[in-house]
């Protein structure tokens, strides 16, 4: 399988999750802004120019999430998911979709604010209500994780999605001063080795 990556994107999750599987990939490497990723050929992968996405014989999907639940069904034998028949399957699901539908908006705001624009083209009152957003979108999983080192009970691909996202905002600095489960919840991510091998891709 080819997954199409670019260093602090959301492809990291896909290299994550492939690293916990212990599954053997190929990377294509590519640094934002490459004019490749615009280009018809790649194009004919992802129709927006964006990472991540993958390739696997016939198929090609992209979209993070849709990634992991592709690969996890085909691909984990029931590894990093939660029995349908469990009480924690419902709490995966919802975990596993929080980080695109409530995380990362903010997170796109913050980084095109701080990052993509030049200083002039920069809004600060944006940058302020992205990053109040985000504070407080955060409230939710440091309830969640009260009592708990993972978001469904074992380390799942609900931990990869949305984890991935809150180790995100903590290098965005987001104000985890009373947040302590996700504080620690980031800490116990970033040691985990196929994380720091995804990030060092």
């Amino acid at each position: 399988m080819k997954i199409y990556h670019a260093a602090n994107t959301r492809s990291v999750r896909i290299l994550w999750l492939f690293e916990e599987l212990g599954l053997p990939y190929e990377v294509e490497r590519f640094t934002l802004g490459d004019p490749t990723m615009r280009s018809p050929e790649y194009r004919r992968i992802h129709p927006m120019g964006r990472v991540p996405a993958l390739q696997d014989g016939d198929v090609t999907i992209y979209e993070s999430g849709a990634i992991v639940q592709y690969v996890l069904a085909k691909y984990g034998n029931g590894r990093l998911v939660p029995a349908v028949s469990s009480p924690e399957f419902p709490t995966y699901l919802q975990w596993l979709h929080y980080a695109e539908g409530m995380l990362m908006p903010q997170v796109n705001v913050i980084v095109v604010e701080t990052r993509f624009l030049p200083p002039d083209k920069r809004n600060p009152e944006n940058l302020a209500r992205a990053t109040k957003l985000l504070t407080r979108m955060l409230e939710p999983v440091n309830a969640a994780l009260a009592g708990r080192e993972y978001l469904a009970g074992e380390f799942s691909g609900a931990d990869i999605m949305t984890g991935h996202a809150c180790v995100i905002s903590a290098k965005l600095g987001a104000d985890l001063s009373d947040k302590p489960n996700v504080a620690a919840y980031v800490e116990r991510l970033k040691a985990r080795p196929a994380l720091q091998k995804a990030f060092a891709t």
